[in-house]
């Protein structure tokens, strides 16, 4: 039994959706449960949709009709028929988000976004399930949201494993293929959650943890974990072997590839995990699993950009101990601050932080009023695991270094 998961640059549109058949065919889809994010950038168009709702209503209904218009132009070029059942599916789920939005009374940001955001899912899965049964492939289309069930801290949810279990052992059917959506969930009231951006890797290992899976495999337009990713980096290398253990550390620290909380329930169960090209199905790819390490054992670049540093101090010269401390993180918490690096002196504290549910603004004013506050934003935070002097001096070239720290394998540079 097999989970495998498809993001959005494997099905961005009906010639990528064909490749993801070849792939089934290729590599077989018996007992598998295929997990499949939004098509292309749907989730950024989508989510433009939700700022429009909220920021200028005047162009809301021009955000909806230009996701619309794409997805239509993948069903025009998959289907022959124009009265197929598909484009009723379709429409009929694109009216669910104009009808939710126009009923809408929550003036949560949060909530709003879950409700939205995830038709893309949808209507991506129900595209390519129809597809699948039109070249003779039949599957069972899934509702993702009534297999996983979590809390309601919407954008971020967290699963309820019992639960979870507990309904997947009863509507999963692996004898047959089964078509679902990454990256989203419901809560106890069946309202939409999501697992957090580029939750779908979840998704995928938390459907492997529930089914006893024996693999998960990940098809990505690379051909396995890099040691950098190549957007940010020209020199890149294959790694063929990762422990779990390194793989959660690189996801900590920010690696793309895999998402960080991908690999906590595949460990449990020592699930191994294949991440492997859509474009090249029967090439090696990478293994993370038990273990000790990579291989090859080589330097691995890690890039956060548009992080925020922030630099405090005492007003008073005191020192900066627990109480204080305790009281930073407290509202970092409140404002969904993600921490990624802390260094401290006795007067001084220096974090940088993700600052992506926009909450710098409002802890700034909170933060002035007990500490001296420099900001620093629009920094980038540079991880080398492995590190070696060659590659911390790659990173050093030309750049203004504000925070750097080593530990006895990891160095990190915050530079401007």
């Amino acid at each position: 039994m097999r989970v495998f998961k498809f993001g959005g640059a494997s099905v961005k549109d009906a010639e990528a959706v064909r490749n993801v058949v070849k792939v089934l065919q290729e590599v077989g889809h018996e007992d598998t449960f295929v997990v499949i994010s939004a098509m292309g950038k749907t989730t950024n168009a989508m989510e433009k949709v939700v700022a429009a709702y909220f920021n200028d209503k005047s162009v809301l209904t021009a955000a909806i009709q230009e996701v619309v218009e794409y997805h239509e132009n993948i069903l025009a070029d998959l289907f022959d028929e124009k009265n197929h059942p598909v484009h009723s599916r379709v429409k009929l789920l694109f009216e669910e988000v104009k009808g939710f939005l126009a009923w809408n009374k929550s003036p949560k940001y949060a909530f709003v976004y879950d409700q939205v955001v995830g038709y893309g899912e949808l209507v991506s899965t129900t595209i390519i399930s129809e597809y699948l049964n039109e070249v003779e492939i039949p599957n069972v289309w899934q509702d993702v949201r009534s297999l996983i069930k979590t809390d309601n801290n919407y954008r971020d949810a967290t699963v309820n494993w019992e639960r979870t279990q507990s309904e997947v052992s009863a509507k999963v059917d692996m004898s047959k293929l089964n078509i679902s959506q990454g990256f989203l969930a419901s809560d106890d009231n069946n309202f939409t959650t999501t697992l957090g951006r580029e939750g779908s890797d979840y998704t995928a290992a938390i459907l492997a943890y529930c089914l006893n899976a024996n693999s998960v495999t990940i098809w990505k337009d690379v051909p396995g974990v890099l040691n950098a990713d190549p957007r940010n980096f020209e020199e890149t290398q294959l790694l063929d072997k990762i422990s779990y253990r390194e793989a959660i550390e690189l996801a900590f620290y920010g690696a793309s590839v895999i998402h960080p909380k991908t690999l906590q329930p595949l460990q449990r169960k020592e699930i191994p995990l294949h991440v492997k090209s859509f474009i090249n199905p029967k090439g090696k790819g990478t293994t993370v699993c038990k273990g000790v390490g990579i291989s090859p054992e080589v330097p691995c670049f890690i890039v956060k950009k548009d992080q925020v540093l922030l630099k405090l101090s005492s007003l008073d010269f005191s020192f900066i101990v627990e109480n204080n401390i305790s009281d930073i993180f407290k509202l970092f918490h409140d404002h969904r601050m993600k921490v990624d690096l802390i260094q401290n002196s006795a007067i001084s504290f220096s974090v940088c932080l993700d600052n992506k549910f926009n909450g710098l603004q409002p802890m700034l004013n909170e933060l002035q009023k007990r500490f001296k506050v420099v900001c620093h934003e629009d920094v980038s935070l540079y991880t080398i695991r492995h590190f070696d002097d060659n590659a911390v001096k790659s990173l050093q070239n030309g750049r203004s270094v504000l925070v750097e720290q080593r530990g006895k394998e990891t160095v990190q540079l915050v530079v401007k």
